[in-house]
């Protein structure tokens, strides 16, 4: 367990989050967004744990920004930015929902008051199903639907994944933290009118390795090469690779890779009715007397 790192990762990304949050979006496109705050966790000195999210509305999770991507912030949207930072593969995965339309803010407020509720219940042993019932009473309490086929999860060195789900309702059976072991907690949240349930679309922009199997193409093993290298079993997106290769050229490439299997590609995950969705996240290590939250602002 490298608690140093992941509280060092923690206070990069809690830093980079609250700039997100206090930061006028409107006019900006989401591919400004996710340069800007994937370059202001590399300032800090950490690498990117993923792609950053920008996922807009409907869209709950999974949407990065295409290279120039052209999609821009209006006063009306809804945007999910989900961030991660990592030191040496030790990771720190947090969200921020920014709204500039007042009828949500009771949707954003459900989210962020979910999570510090469960935030608030947690040490070593406590079970995963009790917090997912703290966070789906307190978003219904305030009128709201979770959406209940999203979690949060187990975090280990260089996995963002790691087996173990957090739920974001009340579930039975399931496990009990760990002390010591990383985790992230991130209620969604939708509409009175949500089916609280999300969907795959059809756009998938995130990436990441399955297997290191050369495919005998070799500029497509030289790609799967600079993936191992740069970002090892770490998500990535077409963007992080236009840098080496041509757009074109490294899409056709990625193709082979999704073909053969050796990379997987995420779909984008939509509400079903097309309603809103917020959602807020910490990263957090239970111990035997309550919890270190490496996102919280120190």
């Amino acid at each position: 367990m490298q608690t140093e790192q992941y509280i060092k990762a923690g206070k990069i990304a809690s830093d980079v989050r609250e700039m997100v949050r206090n930061k006028d979006w409107i006019g900006k496109s989401v591919y400004e967004i996710c340069e800007e705050v994937e370059g202001e966790i590399k300032k800090r000195g950490a690498k990117c744990a993923f792609p950053v999210n920008a996922s807009i509305n409907e869209i709950a999770a999974h949407y990065t920004a295409e290279p120039n991507d052209p999609i821009t912030i209006k006063d009306t949207d809804l945007v999910k930015i989900d961030l991660g930072a990592q030191i040496d593969g030790y990771i720190a995965d947090t969200a921020v929902t920014v709204c500039y339309d007042a009828q949500f803010d009771g949707l954003v407020q459900s989210a962020e008051d979910a999570l510090a509720n469960a935030m608030s219940t947690i040490k070593a042993g406590v079970k995963a199903s009790d917090i997912g019932r703290t966070i789906e009473t307190t978003i219904k309490k305030m009128g709201f639907k979770p959406i209940a086929n999203l979690s949060g999860h187990s975090l280990d060195q260089y996995t963002i994944h790691a087996g173990k789900s957090i739920p974001n309702i009340w579930s039975i059976g399931g496990f009990s933290l760990s002390e010591n072991s990383a985790y992230a907690c991130e209620p969604f949240v939708t509409t009175g009118d949500g089916g609280g349930f999300v969907r795959n679309g059809q756009i998938k922009n995130i990436f990441a390795l399955n297997s290191r199997k050369k495919t005998k193409n070799a500029e497509a093993d030289r790609l799967l090469d600079y993936i191992w290298t740069n970002f090892n079993m770490l998500p990535f997106a077409l963007r992080w690779i236009v840098k080496e290769w041509e757009e074109k050229q490294a899409k056709e490439l990625l193709n082979i890779l999704i073909k053969k299997k050796a990379v997987q590609a995420y779909p984008v995950l939509i509400e079903v009715n097309e309603q809103r969705v917020a959602q807020a996240e910490h990263t957090f290590i239970p111990n035997e007397d309550g919890v270190t939250v490496t996102t919280r602002i120190q």
